[in-house]
């Protein structure tokens, strides 16, 4: 039986309580199809800092390695400052492992609100390929005369070919492979940011001459996040850079019911992948039970699919896709009318009830 090695990282605030949901769904998906999990937890996060003054050692890094996929809670903590854990582990990992794309479904459920009227399931139902290890986030830059009324800061944004390339590459594979309207369209600015989008624009063309039955599409920026609002059913894929990818797939969250529903992967397509619901840790409702673990489950859906265990991912969506139609009153922290492993135990059921 194939055993897959799982690194668990349950990290701050209510991460590990929609983690624990997960772990409860993938392991029935797991029994039913015939496959092992084997779990190892790393307590990183917050309350590790605070205790070691450690954020992620080499060793962590060294054993993180060796699995098979990262599943991850949430990383972020009230009383550390900002920026030192998102940097020290959620950036750090994704550079250590080569995580070159952002992974990000939207898609509306049935049963699930959007606040776009007049849309529904069959409008909103794309995915955002983001570059994830260059661009803003490379983190080159500095500042001059701190704290000076002559201080001057500069971020500067790193797009080389490989990686352009590599990310471009994946999208139309993954267009391909999705095989819904076979529509790919690069978000950029090329009418200002000139140098980097003249390289997307560019590699962009030249892949798409490789893939004729993809429609190779574009669209600034700001246009894309017009008509995610008023014709999200134009979108099929989207890829784009990492700090425009950011932003698209939080107004996508939005359009697709909430950060309760949102889910993502972090993925080397040859390497360790990390998988996260969308959300952050929202310290104030820790062990309240509040907390929708949807987004985490939907998370442990991508995951396996990535690993290549498509039948048992597809188990998990159909069990979120009848909880979410038929048992949670509301997506929303609190008004779910169940409680957080009420949810899991719901989305568990259904897959071990599935036929």
């Amino acid at each position: 039986m194939k055993t897959y090695e799982i690194a668990l990282v349950p990290g701050d605030g209510t991460g590990p309580e929609v983690v624990a949901e997960g772990i409860k769904v993938l392991e029935k998906a797991a029994d039913k199809c015939g496959f092992g999990l084997n779990f190892t937890r790393f307590d990183l996060g917050g309350e590790h800092y605070k205790a070691t003054g450690e954020i992620l050692s080499d060793q962590t890094l060294a054993a993180l390695g060796r699995a098979d996929a990262i599943f991850l809670g949430a990383i972020g903590h009230p009383d550390v400052k900002p920026g030192i854990l998102e940097k020290g582990i959620l950036l750090k990992l994704r550079f250590h492992f080569d995580q070159y794309i952002n992974l990000r479904p939207v898609k509306l459920y049935e049963g699930v609100a959007t606040p776009i009227k007049g849309k529904g399931p069959e409008d909103i139902d794309f995915v955002v390929v983001r570059e994830n290890t260059e661009g803003l986030y490379a983190g080159a830059g500095g500042v001059l005369k701190y704290g000076t009324p002559d201080e001057v800061a500069v971020q500067e944004s790193i797009n080389t070919r490989k990686g352009v390339e590599r990310c471009v590459r994946f999208a139309f594979e993954y267009c391909r492979g999705r095989n819904r309207r076979k529509k790919l369209t690069l978000c950029g600015k090329t009418n200002v940011l000139t140098y980097a989008f003249d390289l997307w624009e560019r590699v962009f063309r030249e892949v798409a001459a490789e893939y004729p039955d993809i429609e190779a599409d574009y669209a600034h920026v700001d246009a894309i996040c017009m008509w995610m609002v008023k014709n999200p059913e134009w979108f099929d894929v989207i890829v784009t850079d990492n700090m425009f990818g950011d932003i698209i797939t939080d107004l996508g969250a939005m359009i697709q019911g909430g950060m309760g529903i949102a889910a993502g992967g972090n993925i080397n397509p040859a390497g360790v992948s990390m998988f996260e619901p969308i959300g952050g840790s929202a310290p104030k409702y820790t062990g309240r039970g509040v907390i929708n673990p949807i987004a985490a489950i939907g998370a442990a859906q991508i995951m396996l699919e990535t690993l290549g265990e498509r039948r048992a991912a597809g188990l998990i969506e159909a069990g979120i896709m009848k909880v979410l139609r038929e048992d949670i009153a509301d997506v929303g922290a609190g008004r779910m009318g169940h409680s957080t492993s009420e949810v899991g135990d719901l989305v568990a059921a259904h897959v071990e009830a599935a036929a």
